[in-house]
């Protein structure tokens, strides 16, 4: 039978393209259903308060920070979205005088424009972001050491080769976009040899870190978040982390305050992952072939999927 076309661009696939009953299914879950869809490999968290939420999203990097000597260096794969445990993080390496020299860290992504990365003065760059909110404000005696930073840039050479180097990635800590996207990686235009599917999970996999074209709604969501709703300032392409890269690290953490994407889309990749059901039209749902995947809620940002007028 073939897919449905997608309800917000149809020139793209998204989750509006999967059984409705799938989708009806996930709608129902309550916050303690989702701590129910744990099993092997994957878990679920849920946080009573934004402080308790944010502060263990900074302390993960601060454990795996600490793990790492001179003999075997360990790094952080780290989101822009969210950003509010970025300075908790750099005032936890003060406070506790974490000396950094021989931790790494990855940033996930970063704007493509005109065939180059966003420069990192401009206000919409992440890299600008990550130095901005978090390594800038370490005291240089405890800070990680500038050459242990990668950033995407359009020669992604180097960045590839970083993740190559024998450096371990603990943990790669992301946000969920409303395409359940981790990072940039969108679903596909629907065309070509994917006009009639979307790519099989081992194609999926195969995809190492690149330029991306990006969902509108991915577009639409980033100028909400960042941009004050000015959708025409944001880029529609971006760098973005691979599978490939993903697949190297150890834990894939997601952390959803509620404020990026909405209450059914927190259910629906949780479900997805849960159950094995894996559909590269709901990119997130992939991580179900990760052996160590932890959704982390607050639960006051859950909602409901119900009518509600405003």
């Amino acid at each position: 039978m073939a897919r449905k076309m997608s309800m917000l661009a149809p020139e793209w696939w998204d989750f509006t393209t999967l059984d409705s009953e799938l989708l009806n299914e996930a709608a129902k879950l309550t916050p303690d259903d989702l701590l129910q869809l744990s099993r092997d490999g994957f878990k679920v968290v849920l946080y009573d308060t934004l402080e308790d939420f944010y502060l263990a999203e900074a302390l993960e990097y601060i454990t795996a920070w600490k793990r790492a000597t001179p003999g075997n260096p360990v790094g952080v794969c780290g989101p822009i979205g969210p950003t509010e445990q970025l300075p908790l993080v750099a005032r936890l390496v003060n406070e506790l005088q974490v000396d950094l020299s021989n931790a790494y860290f990855w940033g996930m992504d970063e704007w493509f424009v005109d065939g180059k990365e966003m420069d990192a003065t401009h206000p919409l760059s992440f890299e600008k972001a990550d130095r901005d909110l978090c390594f800038n404000r370490m005291d240089k005696k405890f800070r990680i050491p500038d050459s242990n930073l990668n950033f995407p840039k359009a020669d992604l050479t180097n960045y590839i080769k970083s993740w190559e180097s024998g450096v371990r990635c603990a943990v790669m800590q992301g946000g969920q976009g409303d395409t359940k996207h981790w990072a940039f990686n969108d679903p596909v235009k629907r065309e070509g040899k994917y006009k009639d599917a979307p790519p099989t999970l081992e194609e999926f996999k195969k995809l190492n870190a690149r330029v991306v074209d990006l969902h509108p709604v991915t577009c639409m969501q980033n100028a909400r978040t960042s941009g004050g709703g000015v959708v025409t300032n944001i880029p529609t392409q971006a760098l973005t982390v691979g599978p490939v890269q993903t697949w190297k690290a150890e834990k894939v953490s997601i952390w959803q305050a509620g404020t990026h994407d909405n209450p059914f889309g927190q259910r629906l990749t949780a479900f997805m992952i849960s159950k094995r059901i894996m559909d590269s039209s709901v990119p997130m749902s992939l991580l179900a072939d990760h052996p160590n995947v932890q959704f982390n809620y607050f639960r006051g940002g859950l909602g409901v999927c119900e009518t509600e007028m405003h």
